[in-house]
């Protein structure tokens, strides 16, 4: 009876792994799409981001004030939809990666341009502004998996 069990188990382990190995990449891809693509329709519209003001400083500050925050949030918007579409599609997923890649040097920025900012108590302290940067080391690690499959590498179950 307990071995019975322990096949079940284990033939129902196999199959949801080769149902994770068939569909994570996929499932990666439209997440950190939905992400971008949200994210980056809310900065199109000024006061709807709760990331605007973070942004657009850092805008403002990695530009030497060149760029104002009203001429940098629709680029970043933008780019940022881009990056979202881009990960719907897999004929210029490279260049997708670089893009999110290049994105992400910004959205960490403030981690050293404006540290008062990101914490409340430094160094373990986040605020929310904090912790919604921190939280992007997922999307950095989504995408460097997607980016191991681009050539034809696999997930194996």
């Amino acid at each position: 009876m307990f071995r019975q069990l322990l096949e079940k188990y284990d033939q129902t382990d196999k199959r949801i792994t080769q149902w994770m190995a068939r569909n994570g990449i996929f499932l990666l891809r439209l997440s950190i799409a939905i992400i971008f693509l949200w994210f980056g329709f809310l900065k199109f519209f000024p006061g709807v981001s709760p990331a605007e003001a973070l942004a657009g400083n850092s805008i403002e500050i990695l530009s030497f004030g060149i760029v104002s925050a009203s001429v940098g949030l629709p680029i970043l918007a933008a780019w940022e939809c881009l990056i979202g579409a881009g990960m719907l599609f897999t004929r210029y997923m490279r260049f997708t990666i670089l893009m999110l890649y290049v994105q992400m040097i910004g959205t960490f920025s403030p981690i050293v341009l404006m540290p008062e900012v990101v914490f409340d108590g430094i160094p373990f302290n986040l605020t929310m502004e904090g912790q919604y940067i921190i939280k992007n080391l997922i999307v950095i690690s989504a995408a460097l998996v997607i980016g191991a499959t681009v050539r034809g590498g696999k997930l194996k179950a």
